[in-house]
């Protein structure tokens, strides 16, 4: 098979003429697909609906201390919830707060109390003429609209299947003040499903930062989000948190973890982990900010799984649902785009998205014929701090919401679009 590159005039559009007729064909079809945002779909939701039963009111409310859930108090989380995120988040209970839902709220809080109050004691950023943040790119959004929100100066750095340009990173880390954090998504990372190397996670620990407010916000979002039921198809990575006290630097990192794509992501856990020093600098704040939260849904969930070993069962109920769709996608996109030399696509362990990386300039126009087509997809440019893709190249792919016949629809007319806006690219090409 020739690449579209190799094609001449001629043939290239004899190709596109073909291609038209079945993007015109699909457009007439009058579709609604949508796959913008990694949501679980109702199947997956479904899978969880016994959580609703747990508790009724003939339950008994109290915690192991013997604390009434239904009132005041324990701001930082009853015993059972801390042992079971502890668990999940590979730390020692000691190291965790449980807060509400949302762990995207807790990255918010950290941000918006260190700009405002400041680090440990350190300066708050809102006094300082310049403070940045590193981003990881391609990455996910929703971190960079938080750092945006606040000011921060967002520098890209360049994400590799072992991590972010560690090099990169060391340099502006160990030598300019002014950086005060980094975003991470470790394992499977949002969109491009990698997962952190050994020599990424103990090169992170082993950070000088020259700002004594430098953090590291973990967002281990995915940590036990596997595919595959096979170990070795099953990403692990080093535990920060163990790592920054080897290297002697433990208060340098914020870990982030929550339940919302294991049970409900309104109605999930999130939690944090950190050293003594920050989780005490996080308690300070936060008995101005809650009485306590919501510990009957911390019960609830604890009475539920019981353990790490049942979530995990749960998981793999979770990936009967996921793996299909992921290879539906995968499979498509080899069968209609494979050998062309048009794109390139990941294929991770875990996780929620595939990245898909266009030729240069492709990206906005691939999203835009496929909005016309009725494929719904993440903006280009959202996986870039300001939304700005400096090639014009990454697409978030997210398979997990769609019914699995629609996905496979939205599917091949992404591959159609990616093919006539990459023609019409080498096309222009050949012209100059």
């Amino acid at each position: 098979m020739m690449t579209y590159k190799e094609m001449n005039k001629e043939e290239l559009l004899e190709e596109r003429q073909n291609l038209q007729k079945e993007y015109d064909a699909w457009k007439r079809k009058g579709l609604s697909l949508n796959m913008a945002r990694g949501k679980p779909s109702k199947a997956q939701l479904d899978l969880s609906n016994e959580l609703m039963d747990v508790l009724d009111s003939n339950s008994y409310f109290n915690d192991q201390t013997g604390t009434d859930c239904r009132n005041y108090g324990v701001p930082d989380g009853i015993p059972e919830a801390k042992a079971l995120m502890g668990e999940m988040s590979e730390v020692s209970p000691d190291d965790m707060i449980i807060f509400g839902n949302s762990s995207l709220n807790i990255m918010f809080d950290q941000i918006s109390r260190s700009y405002s109050k400041g680090v440990c004691g350190n300066t708050p950023w809102c006094k300082l003429d310049n403070w940045k943040f590193l981003c990881p790119v391609p990455g996910y959004d929703r971190h960079f609209k938080v750092t945006e929100y606040f000011g921060a100066e967002m520098i890209n750095i360049p994400m590799s299947p072992d991590g972010p340009d560690m090099d990169m990173v060391e340099e502006y880390v160990n030598n300019d003040p002014e950086v005060k954090g980094i975003w991470c998504v470790p394992k499977y990372s949002n969109p491009q499903g990698y997962s952190y190397s050994d020599e990424t996670v103990r090169r992170f620990a082993a950070l000088t930062p020259a700002a004594p407010d430098f953090r590291i916000y973990w967002d281990n979002a995915y940590s036990i989000h596997h595919l595959y039921d096979e170990p070795e198809n099953q990403d692990v990575i080093l535990e920060i948190l163990d790592e920054c006290r080897k290297a002697g630097h433990p208060d340098i990192v914020y870990k982030f973890i929550s339940t919302s794509k294991v049970t409900f992501p309104g109605s999930g856990l999130a939690a944090m982990a950190a050293s003594k020093k920050n989780l005490d600098d996080v308690r300070s704040y936060m008995r101005v900010q809650t009485i306590g939260h919501d510990k009957l849904n911390q019960l609830r969930h604890v009475r539920y799984f019981g353990n790490l070993a049942n979530m995990k069962q749960h998981m793999r109920r979770h990936a009967e649902i996921l793996r299909p769709k992921f290879e539906a996608v995968w499979d498509i996109f080899e069968k209609n785009l494979g050998g062309l030399d048009v794109g390139e696509w990941t294929k991770p362990n875990g996780g929620y998205f595939v990245s898909f990386d266009s030729l240069n300039g492709c990206a906005k126009k691939i999203v835009a014929m496929c909005k016309e087509a009725g494929v719904t997809l993440t903006p280009a440019g959202a996986t870039y701090p300001y939304g700005k893709d400096p090639d014009d190249k990454n697409i978030r792919i997210a398979p997990s919401y769609p019914p699995l016949e629609e996905l496979k629809q939205a599917a091949q007319i992404f591959t159609v679009c990616v093919r006539l806006v990459s023609i019409d690219k080498i096309l222009s090409e050949k012209e100059d």
